[in-house]
């Protein structure tokens, strides 16, 4: 076949809602973003580890501490389902690390700021991984059919996180007024910055219209940060906390909440490099790949032993 009649057959799978696969042709600009969006999630994923892991040694109780464990194991496990995806495409995991260590590779805005109280791991449960989960749920029918799949997994355990993160809001809610305050602190810091995990605004992202067009993306980053705030802001009411938006109200006309104006220059700030933690976490990063070497290359003289021994 040519590449006109492998187009067209490419294309025809997308239109009926057919899974390109692995070995299927695709158009090098697809298999392009395909890698540029998953390798960033997987990174994400990794950096995600460092705001949430500061707090394991100072969690209030035993089981707060076994839970947030098990959190961080998850997302290392998300990390390396999404990096497996990746390779799929034909990339090297090591050259996606080399990418995130040197800073050419980017990750979600959201892991350059700091976790300054408990509450703020209730807070990155409820609204982070929540913002994931309306984000990734769509993402299980995505047109490439490895990602599609790991999403299934790593969805069923975001869903958990975010339930973590809203009971542990819900907990320091009904304790003393001091917990509130700390709860109400935490939505204050981290809201805005979770709408900017949606991404730029439609008319402003290089990548939503191709992404919707291949069956990649399902909403628009609109879409996606619209549902966050008509399923959150209950949510809020529930606990007895105020979103801090003065702009926010209930529209009747439009059946959503109208909400106020993101801050867009301190969402490019921070993918540009200038966040608060930014410098941090790919120090951090950058520090367990090098003390992890030797455990690599421990893994690796197993292998090849193992094969030999096979192969006699």
């Amino acid at each position: 076949m040519n590449t006109e009649s492998l187009e067209k057959h490419f294309n025809d799978k997308i239109e009926e809602d057919i899974r390109i696969e692995p070995k299927d042709w695709m158009p090098e600009k697809y298999r392009k973003t395909l890698i540029r969006q998953i390798s960033q999630h997987a990174h994400s994923e990794i950096v995600g580890m460092l705001p949430e892991a500061n707090w394991i040694t100072r969690a209030p109780t035993l089981r707060r501490k076994a839970a947030a464990l098990a959190k961080v194991q998850d997302e290392a496990g998300h990390g390396l389902y999404l990096y497996s995806a990746c390779e799929t495409l034909g990339v090297e995991r090591d050259d996606l690390l080399a990418d995130l260590h040197s800073g050419k590779a980017k990750y979600s805005s959201i892991f350059n700021y700091p976790t300054l109280t408990w509450a703020d791991m209730g807070a990155i449960g409820w609204l982070v991984d929540g913002a994931a989960i309306m984000n990734q749920v769509p993402l299980c029918r995505a047109s490439y059919g490895p990602y599609a799949r790991a999403m299934v997994r790593i969805c069923k355990e975001e869903s958990f996180h975010q339930r973590q993160g809203y009971e542990i809001m819900l907990t320091l809610c009904k304790g003393s007024e001091e917990q509130k305050n700390m709860a109400q602190d935490a939505l204050n810091r981290w809201w805005w910055p979770s709408l900017m995990m949606f991404g730029p605004t439609d008319k402003d992202s290089k990548h939503t219209a191709d992404s919707m067009r291949w069956g990649i993306k399902r909403f628009t980053n609109d879409e996606l940060r619209q549902k966050f705030v008509d399923v959150t802001v209950p949510q809020a009411d529930i606990l007895g906390l105020t979103v801090p938006d003065k702009d926010l109200k209930w529209n009747e006309e439009s059946g959503h909440y109208d909400f106020g104006e993101i801050n867009w220059e301190e969402f490019y700030n921070v993918i540009s490099g200038n966040g608060p933690c930014n410098r941090e976490r790919l120090e951090a990063r950058r520090n367990a790949h090098d003390k992890g070497e030797w455990v690599r290359e421990a893994a690796q003289a197993y292998a090849e032993k193992k094969s030999r021994n096979k192969a006699a």
